[in-house]
């Protein structure tokens, strides 16, 4: 008998997951999203980068994951005429004293299997981006940018055409699990369930309490603000230019990227956001905003990351600011080739009680339930590689399955 999975959230890596099963005939799928359609929040307020796997720990699953989605997306992409631009990536030291952080960050990229990386010295860089200004900086020529919403959007045709049902409009509010079936409330109507996959994103920290786990992690959201780039300095980024990133905070700092249908945005920056889903300093809930600052490891955050997190919320309050942390990078640049910002997006960080954010996707199976707790950046990339995992990992093992994962028909 075929089992009846369902899967929470619209977003890219729960899409994945269920086309996954739709399309390998694992199982009877429908997914359920809060919003009217798929990709609404970070699916698509993001910079459309496929990452190549640079930055990440060696062994962990951003790692592993990253570097077998890159591929998979970049398959699929070419299989269904979506566009796929290797514009590459240039990693810039700008000052000496960050040239011990770009050599450990060159490390991991050859333990991480990072296609086609060299290293670069200040001429050779600026054969690769004319206007960058550094001493030494890391290219990464496979580094690419796609549409991910467009990328969802598709997936999404593939579950309806395997048989799968998508709905929309329905927010999941209660949980119950009864003699080994997962009863999901909507705000429409009620499913039950043989298993329940839960990729909410934003929301990953409210459903799991939902489904009875622990609340934590607890999701921190984070706005990420980009400015746009003046039409007639386009020519400035070719690609995309990246800082060498502080291993103190876990975001990587302004930086370039020319998207995938050419507009180039600067950023994000890195705030906290006052609602889970607040796109702006007007969008306002005091109930995320009390949760977050009333959390026990709010304090020691606050501790650690005080001054950087004063450094960012005045650089997204005073443009000259948030322009110098730019001009680093391509000293051309004037306050005036930054246009208006442009639609910013949120990160959902998931921290630990003790303060501590969490660094690599973190899943937790509580009996039927599969709970997605922890799916930052590189999910997107990621998103078809964490679909096989937890089909190999959390859905095949519980049937007494084992091997590698049915393949696409």
């Amino acid at each position: 008998m075929t089992e009846h999975i369902g899967v929470i959230g619209g977003g890219i890596v729960g899409i994945a997951i269920a086309r996954a099963l739709s399309s390998r005939g694992l199982a009877d799928v429908t997914v359920l999203e809060k919003e009217q359609r798929v990709a609404v929040h970070q699916t698509g307020h993001n910079s459309g980068v496929v990452h190549a796997g640079l930055y990440y720990t060696p062994g962990s699953l951003k790692a592993m994951l990253c570097k077998r989605g890159r591929v998979l997306t970049r398959d699929y992409c070419r299989e269904r005429n979506l566009p796929y631009r290797e514009l590459g990536k240039l990693v810039v030291a700008v000052t000496e004293d960050e040239l011990p952080a770009l050599a450990n960050i060159e490390k991991r990229s050859i333990a991480n299997g990072v296609p086609g990386l060299r290293r670069l010295g200040a001429d050779a860089m600026r054969d690769v981006e004319p206007h960058v200004a550094g001493v030494a900086a890391l290219h990464s020529p496979h580094t690419a940018a796609v549409d991910f919403a467009a990328i969802t959007e598709s997936m999404a045709g593939d579950i309806r055409t395997a048989g799968g049902l998508i709905m929309l409009g329905h927010e999941a509010v209660a949980i119950t699990t009864e003699r080994g079936k997962v009863r999901v409330t909507t705000s429409h109507s009620e499913f039950v369930f043989d298993r329940l996959i839960a990729c909410a994103g934003l929301q990953s920290d409210v459903v799991a309490g939902l489904a009875g786990a622990s609340p934590a992690p607890k999701i921190l959201p984070f706005r990420g603000e980009y400015w746009g780039l003046s039409a007639a300095k386009q020519h400035f980024v070719r690609g995309m230019i990246y800082p060498v990133p502080d291993p103190r905070f876990p975001f990587l700092g302004v930086h370039f990227t020319r998207g995938v249908y050419d507009t180039i945005h600067v950023g994000p920056n890195a705030v906290p956001a006052l609602a889970r889903e607040g796109y702006g300093w007007n969008n306002v809930s005091f109930k995320d905003t009390a949760a977050s600052v009333m959390w026990p490891g709010a304090p020691a955050l606050a501790r650690k990351h005080w001054l950087m997190g004063a450094k960012e919320i005045a650089a997204s309050l005073v443009k000259p600011l948030y322009f110098q942390q730019a001009r680093r990078f391509i000293p051309e640049l004037r306050m005036g080739d930054l246009t208006a910002k442009t639609a910013a997006g949120v990160r959902a960080q998931a921290w630990s009680l003790d303060g501590s954010l969490l660094d690599d996707f973190a899943i937790e199976e509580r009996g039927p339930v599969t709970l997605l707790r922890n799916a930052p950046s590189p999910a997107a990339t990621s998103a078809m590689a964490i679909a096989d995992y937890v089909l190999e990992h959390h859905v095949l093992p519980r049937r007494g399955t084992t091997g590698p994962v049915p393949r696409m028909p």
